[in-house]
Formats: C-alpha cells, sequence, structure tokens
C-alpha cells in the first residue's frame, strides 16, 4: 500500500505518552517474578470452559449478583470490568476533566497516572513509602477542584497499606473528592486492613477488587467495582456494553463456587516466603519497606543492574528505569514454593554478594589474539585454506568453539578438507609451542588484567581460572607474568569436560569450597557455562573481537558486556 501523509491530529496528551506495555518475554527467564502474578494455576474443576456459546454476547449481571451476595450488597452496587484496570480508567473519566485535580501516591501504580492524564487531570502527588497513609498531608494538598483520591492498599509498589480510621477520616474530610481504594492485593495483607466493608459506608468511596492476583486469574481479566449505585452508574454508561468475555465471567463464577479460593493455605505461605525474602535482602544489606502484598520492594543501589544480573541466572523481577525515586529500587514477587524460594536465594546472594571470581584465561586474561587465533589460522593454511580472524571470532561467538582443535577442524571442514584430529592436533601445537628453531606463538601473548588489580581483587574474595588451555599451558602463562599466586584455583581441560558444560564451572567452586560467583569471559560457551552452574556470567570482549556483535553474549545470557576484564570493579558489590 503506498504510503500517504496522515492529517489526523492526536490529542496532545496522548502524542506525549508512549502505550503501557508489560515486559516482553525473554527467553532467558524462567522464573516469572516482575508482575506480581500467581505462581498456581486455576484449579482443574474452574478451568474448564464448556457452557458458553461464542455466538452470544455475554452479560455480567449473574456474576454481579453473585459478588454482591459476598459481600451483603445490592447487586446495584456491584459492576464487573475488564481487570481492575478498567475501573481505574472508568473512574478517572468519570470524574476528572481539564481544571480538576487527581491527587496520587509518591510512589504508585503508573497506570493510575496515565489514565489521570488522559482525563486532563492535574496530578499532584502525596509521597508514602511507609506506615499508615498520610491523611493530615493528603488535606492540606487537597481543593475545591480536587475531583479523586487514589489510594491503592496494599500499595503497589511499596506494600504499604490504610487503616481504616485514615480511609475514614480522609472520606469524611473531602466528602467531595471521589476517594478510589485500589484493593487488589488485599487478600494478602492481614484481615483488618480489607478495608471494603468500610469504603461501603460512605457514599464518597469506590472500592476496587479483582481476580487477577490472590485468586490466580490474571489472564482472565476479571475485576470488579464496589460503591454507591450513582457512582457506579456513571462507570457503566462510560464502559463497554459488554467487557468481559464469556469463557472468563464462567470461569470466574466457578472459583466462587469454592468457600475455600483464594486457598487460605497459599495466601499463609506467601506471607511466610514474603518475610524469608525480606530477611534475605536485608542480610544482603538492601533497604526492604514493610510489605503487606505479594511482592518486596527492596533498594538494592542500581535496580536495572541487579534486574538484568537475575534476568541472566534465568529469574525476572522489576526495576524502575526513569521512575524518579525509584531506579535504585527492584520489586520481587513472592515465590510461592520452597524450590523457587531457595532458587531466589541463591541467585540474590550471587548477584549481590559472589563469594569467588573465575575467569576464562584466552580473551580475558589473555590477550590470545596473535597466539591461539593465529595458530588456528596458520593451521588451516598449512592445508591450503586460508581463514580470516573475524572469520574464527565470528565462529567462537556461535558456540560450541571451546576447544580450539576441533575449532580449526571444523573451519576445515567447512571448506572440505577433513583431516584427522590428531594430525591437525600435531600441526596446531608445533606452530603454537615452537621448535628448537622456531619461537612458539604463546610467546607472543599478553596479560589484559596487571598483578596489582587482580591482587586487589583476590583480597576481597578468592579467584579461580576455568579454562580450555590444557594444565600445562595455563600454569606456564600464570608464572610468565607473574600472576600464579593470585589464583587459588585453575580448572583447565584435563579437568572436566569443555565449556559450555558447567562441569568445569562447578569444579572451581567446589575447589575454592565457595556456593557463589561471577565468571567473565569472552564466548557464548563461557555465558551457557556459568549459567548452567548457577554463576553469575559476565562478558568481556576479547582483543581483536570487534567483528563478533555484543549482542551473542547477550542473547547467550550475559548480564553485561564489558571492554576490559578490569572493568569488572564498577560493578562488583
Amino acid at each position: 500500500m503506498k504510503d500517504r501523509n496522515l492529517s489526523v491530529e492526536p490529542n496532545p496528551v496522548v502524542a506525549a505518552m508512549t502505550p503501557y506495555v508489560g515486559a516482553p518475554p525473554d527467553p532467558l527467564i524462567d522464573l516469572k517474578l516482575d508482575s506480581n502474578e500467581s505462581a498456581y494455576p486455576l484449579q482443574p474443576m474452574a478451568a474448564e470452559s464448556a457452557g458458553w456459546e461464542p455466538n452470544r454476547y455475554m452479560r455480567t449481571a449473574a456474576l454481579e449478583q453473585r459478588i454482591a451476595g459476598r459481600y451483603r450488597v445490592g447487586s446495584d452496587r456491584v459492576l464487573v470490568t475488564a481487570g481492575s484496570d478498567d475501573a481505574i480508567e472508568r473512574a478517572m473519566r468519570a470524574v476528572c476533566r481539564p481544571g480538576r485535580r487527581a491527587m496520587l501516591t509518591a510512589p504508585a501504580y503508573e497506570v493510575l497516572e496515565r489514565y489521570a492524564r488522559l482525563a486532563g487531570a492535574e496530578l499532584v502527588y502525596v509521597p508514602w513509602w511507609s506506615g499508615d497513609f498520610p491523611v493530615a498531608d493528603a488535606c492540606r494538598a487537597a481543593n475545591e477542584d480536587t475531583a479523586v483520591v487514589v489510594l491503592v492498599s496494599p500499595n503497589n509498589p511499596t506494600g504499604a497499606v490504610v487503616s481504616r480510621d485514615a480511609l475514614i477520616e480522609l472520606a469524611d474530610r473531602l466528602p467531595r473528592a471521589l476517594v478510589l481504594l485500589d484493593h487488589a492485593y488485599v487478600e494478602y495483607a492481614d484481615p483488618a486492613y480489607d478495608l471494603t466493608e468500610t469504603a461501603l459506608e460512605r457514599p464518597n468511596v469506590l472500592v476496587l477488587r479483582t481476580f487477577s492476583k490472590a485468586w490466580s486469574s490474571a489472564g482472565l481479566r476479571v475485576g470488579y467495582a464496589l460503591g454507591d449505585p450513582r457512582v457506579l452508574g456513571w462507570l457503566r454508561t462510560l464502559g463497554q456494553p459488554y467487557p468481559v468475555a464469556a469463557p472468563s465471567v464462567l470461569l470466574v463464577s466457578r472459583l466462587l463456587d469454592s468457600p475455600m479460593q483464594p486457598p487460605a493455605s497459599r495466601i499463609s505461605r506467601v506471607r511466610a516466603e514474603r518475610e524469608r525474602l525480606a530477611a534475605v535482602l536485608t542480610d544482603l544489606g538492601a533497604e526492604t519497606l514493610p510489605s503487606h502484598a505479594n511482592f518486596v520492594l527492596a533498594r538494592v543501589g542500581d535496580g536495572a543492574w541487579v534486574r538484568r544480573a537475575l534476568v541472566s541466572l534465568g529469574i525476572g523481577v522489576r526495576a524502575f528505569p526513569g521512575r524518579p525515586g525509584l531506579e535504585e529500587y527492584v520489586r520481587i514477587t513472592v515465590p510461592e514454593d520452597d524450590a523457587a524460594s531457595d532458587r531466589l536465594e541463591r541467585a540474590l546472594r550471587t548477584v549481590m554478594a559472589p563469594r569467588a571470581l573465575l575467569f576464562d584465561m584466552d580473551g580475558v586474561l589473555a590477550d590470545e589474539s596473535r597466539s591461539y587465533r593465529e595458530a588456528i589460522r596458520r593451521t588451516a593454511a598449512s592445508y591450503g585454506v586460508e581463514v580470516t580472524t573475524a572469520e574464527i571470532a565470528l565462529a567462537k561467538a556461535e558456540g560450541g568453539t571451546n576447544n580450539d582443535w576441533e575449532l580449526t577442524r571444523r573451519l576445515l571442514a567447512e571448506r572440505g578438507k577433513e583431516p584427522p584430529i590428531d594430525e591437525v592436533v600435531s600441526r596446531f601445537e608445533l606452530i603454537y609451542q615452537g621448535s628448537g628453531t622456531t619461537p612458539g606463538l604463546w610467546q607472543g601473548e599478553g596479560l589484559l588484567a596487571d598483578r596489582a588489580w587482580l591482587l586487589r581483587q583476590a583480597a576481597r574474595r578468592p579467584l579461580g581460572v576455568v579454562t580450555g588451555r590444557p594444565l600445562r599451558d595455563a600454569r606456564r602463562f600464570l608464572e610468565l607474568h607473574g600472576i600464579g599466586d593470585c589464583f587459588a584455583a585453575v580448572v583447565a581441560m584435563e579437568d572436566a569436560p569443555p565449556k559450555p558444560d558447567p562441569a568445569p564451572v562447578r569444579l572451581a567452586l567446589e575447589r575454592l569450597g565457595v556456593d557463589s560467583a561471577w565468571l567473565v569471559g569472552d564466548t557464548p560457551d563461557d555465558i551457557s557455562a556459568a549459567r548452567a552452574a548457577g554463576v553469575l556470567p559476565v562478558g568481556c570482549r576479547a582483543p581483536g573481537d570487534a567483528a563478533v556483535p555484543e549482542d551473542a553474549l547477550v542473547r547467550a545470557g550475559a548480564a553485561c558486556v564489558l571492554d576490559s576484564v578490569t572493568d569488572l570493579e564498577v560493578i562488583l558489590p
């Protein structure tokens, strides 16, 4: 289709905003703790969706009656919505407009701010990180133009809760403002903080609930609002005529058939694991806020870095880049089983308090661009095959190339030459080791991390080498450059299967007597081996690898990619 100029102009508020989207799926993550979803799927009895007709619109009146019965109110006081976000948007549009104010807490759930802006409201913020909601501060910030005051309790992302007395005082002192009480996470709090009944006693309080969190039904997108029939009438006017899909309505109805949903035992487990997670983070030096939700907010320094590092270990958590005041924090959903909790704790200790540092040798400690890589090139040339240094670098970036003898043979095979491996090894070693009349290429290797830097690191935690070199070559390099005493363990070719097998990394941990470490490597094999061993993988560009895209290491799972191994000091805790 031919491109044409668009003459339609958007609302300036919309033009200034970007879409709100969740984190895209990351193939590295298999433990998702960034969206506060429940880890448990729907019960089998509730997951059946028979009994609905796809050719018919689904009305929500029957579900609203079911919910009303649970709270002993009329069904005109209940409105089922497409998740509580739908109710938030309708409420903002119902009472906000240009010239009126929306009062939010700082920090708070970012969708609230988006919908208030889209409704044209001026935003006013009340700081609230912990403790009870500061009613006096809110009332001082309010005026006759205040249209809505939003309370998220437990608050997202802090986990703080509003007391009954604070809610009553706020509603009574600001009778002309709609008090929007978002109770999405309230099932995880102490029952005393469930203020639904209190909210229903005040006509200017609208309470929002959801089946997304404790009810393990985030994918169904079903929430509901409870409040004065007149307020709900405004929301009904603003909503879609059939906002919730039939399967979602029926599945939620079946959830309500079970009086034990959400299971009390699971809620108790979340509360216990929440305390465990907070204790682990505190032990690691993080500052945690008291949480009454299914997550913990922790001040960890560089939140974006901690998130990236955990992703490299397969765990997704929430960071807040670009959110003023939250850049140093991560929010972690509480795992709901022992195995996940144990894994998270190990990963946090690895990222925030590694007990050792491991280094690949070639390309990290040793500049072998004129030795091993040149030996590959010359060995191939001895068979009449031209291989460039750039091709060698790209081959290493593909992975499965930790053994340079095997890599040489593979490059030859790709060009139609298939000599026996023993012959390739013999030619390679003659070139690398040298002979009586010809110096070996090993003599041209340079050191990429000086002794003083290594000693500084060794004074803080033990260091180890995990290399695909033969032990003789590895020891010779270390001694030649005067750094052998810096390393408490050296794992070489003879000791374990080659990377990307995690065995050599695990052996290094065993020899050092530690259970957590970082490993710096220059190839995807290094990164894969570290990840499989539960060690934090840090990428490093080898000299001469300018042709290799950085994302080769990132795709393999590197937490970051350094230009030099000595840059590691900047990110070490």
